[in-house]
């Protein structure tokens, strides 16, 4: 369900919730207008596409999301990857990818994608997003220190370069920086009502003309302004078939990136108000945004966990807020473009530590370090490492890999292959349970039958014994099996034909019944050999329906 029709359903579109909605939506607008010209800059583009991307992003997202209270924008988890696309092939590139992410969103959503997307394990997700947040950290260090800029394009040789350079940092430069960081952590902690963001900003901007520091760059001596206008319509040049095949994998990336980070916030904003977000739809929603986005000068964008969560603080409700957010930037760029020339990106870097240490979630990343299970770790550490020094792509595939294969592997220890005694018989069937004669074995299945346990059950059924005539499986606690556990029974069927074993199955649920007469195993075995309850064997005679047979 598209959530703005959701809320008009609920009556939040209603007036009696206008002026909190408004409200709210003015100040993730004032909180989303340092962090965009900031994520823009940090991404390779110009401030105002940041803006624009937050206008028309933010605006279709809460038109066609699926949550409600979802505010959608430039952020700062894709840095990294719109950084390294706009590096290689410039903006241009870099729209085009985002549009063809956007269609692969759309794709997602459509396909119904938004439930499998989330079962991403927590050891990955924690690792990639905390690999980001170190690289944005480094990243900004070049602005925030005033160095010269670098060609290295390996983060190991990006550090040692300004490690290198440090020395020869640029004074007032750093102090400007050092002042607005001050500012932005003291705002946060004593005026919580004031966006701390907006407080730095302002005192950075204000403190700049008073000194004119001619050493420190600002957006005006680095971009020359943000244009007092609104985004135009305009296709992405140089749209070819070789560009779009090169640009495949980087949006691909995009895409992926942006449904993680869209349906975690979503879950977030769910959790802190009680909602409930519609995934398949959000992506849809964050598909439309994203092909919209470049087409009016920005560029990739997802929900945004910080706004989101300001959002809902101040009483958004509906996605009223998310619309007002997109105005008041709107306004903003109209009224007030003029203004920041004047804002030091050595403020903006400030602002981005800030930002960088927040998403790291340092806390979470120490506590499951210290308290997971010694495999998630493994699994959460080389996700982390591969982020910083390889690639995202990669670190999200290779992380995924190994938490499925850690997964498979627990579930494959989880089956058990046990023999029943007659004692054990006794006591769950009471006084139905005859002794078994010694020739007739009892085996107890427990647990998914797949390909990851198959061997188990062919190793802990391989050795019978020679008086051995009839050897029961008792299926009622296997709920899954797949084409290797079906092989491995077709095997045990193979060796006890061999020996002449009678094979019945016991107890199957229907979904396994199902299965197996649809690979022939039940003709094979034979009808009267598979039985619905295990007390069939034994009849009043005392005899097994095998031996019967």
């Amino acid at each position: 369900m598209i959530a703005i029709l959701e809320a008009k359903r609920a009556g939040l579109l209603s007036r009696q919730y206008w002026s909190r909605n408004i409200m709210s939506g003015l100040i993730v607008g004032v909180v989303a207008l340092p962090l965009a010209m900031a994520f823009a800059i940090a991404s390779g583009a110009k401030p105002e596409q940041g803006l624009y991307t937050a206008i028309v992003a933010g605006t279709l997202a809460s038109l066609f999301g699926g949550s409600r209270l979802q505010i959608t924008g430039p952020t700062g988890a894709f840095i990294v990857i719109l950084s390294g696309i706009t590096a290689k092939y410039g903006i241009a590139g870099l729209q085009i990818a985002t549009l063809m992410a956007g269609v692969m969103l759309l794709i997602m959503g459509l396909a119904r994608m938004g439930s499998v997307i989330r079962y991403i394990p927590e050891p990955v997700i924690i690792g990639f997003t905390s690999g980001i947040a170190v690289i944005i950290f480094v990243g900004q260090w070049q602005d925030f220190f005033g160095l010269a800029p670098q060609a290295a394009h390996h983060f190991h040789e990006k550090v040692l370069h300004l490690i290198t350079a440090l020395p020869h940092l640029e004074l007032h430069t750093t102090l400007m920086g050092v002042f607005t960081l001050a500012v932005l952590l003291l705002s946060n902690r004593y005026l919580k009502k004031i966006p701390g963001p907006l407080v730095a900003i302002v005192a950075a901007t204000v403190l700049q003309p008073i000194f004119s520091f001619k050493e420190v760059a600002t957006i005006g001596s680095a971009f020359g302004g943000i244009p007092q206008a609104l985004p135009q319509f305009a296709l992405p040049t140089g749209i070819n078939a070789a560009t779009m095949l090169e640009l495949i994998g980087p949006a691909f990336t995009i895409a992926l990136l942006g449904a993680i980070e869209s349906l975690l916030s979503a879950v977030v904003a769910d959790n802190m108000a009680g909602t409930r977000h519609q995934s398949n739809q959000e992506l849809i929603g964050q598909g439309i945004a994203n092909i919209a986005s470049p087409l009016f000068g920005g560029f990739a964008a997802t929900g945004a966990l910080a706004r989101t969560a300001t959002n809902i603080r101040n009483g958004g409700n509906s996605p009223l807020s998310g619309i007002v957010h997109a105005l008041t930037l709107v306004l903003i760029v109209i009224l007030l473009a003029p203004l920041a020339v004047n804002i030091p990106l050595a403020a903006l870097a400030a602002i981005l530590f800030v930002v960088a240490y927040n998403m790291s979630e340092a806390h979470r990343f120490l506590h499951m370090v210290k308290t997971a299970p010694r495999a998630d770790v493994v699994v959460l550490l080389i996700t982390f490492l591969l982020t910083v020094f390889s690639d995202l792509v990669i670190a999200v595939n290779i992380g995924v890999m190994l938490a499925t294969l850690l997964f498979m592997k627990r579930m494959a220890e989880t089956v058990s292959v046990t023999p029943l005694s007659d004692a054990d018989l006794q006591q769950e069937y009471g006084q139905r349970a005859w002794c078994l004669p010694p020739s007739t074995l009892v085996y107890r299945l427990e647990g998914p039958l797949f390909f990851g346990a198959a061997e188990h059950l062919q190793h802990r059924l391989q050795t019978l014994r020679d008086d051995t005539d009839t050897i029961v499986l008792r299926m009622s606690r296997v709920p899954i099996m797949d084409a290797t556990g079906m092989q491995a029974l077709w095997n045990l069927l193979d060796t006890c034909k061999q020996h002449q074993i009678h094979l019945v199955i016991a107890e199957a649920r229907p979904n396994i019944m199902e299965k197996l007469r649809r690979a022939g195993l039940v003709s094979q075995i034979g009808e009267q050999n598979v039985l619905s309850h295990l007390h069939s064997l034994w009849p009043s005679t005392g005899t097994t329906q095998a031996d019967q047979a």
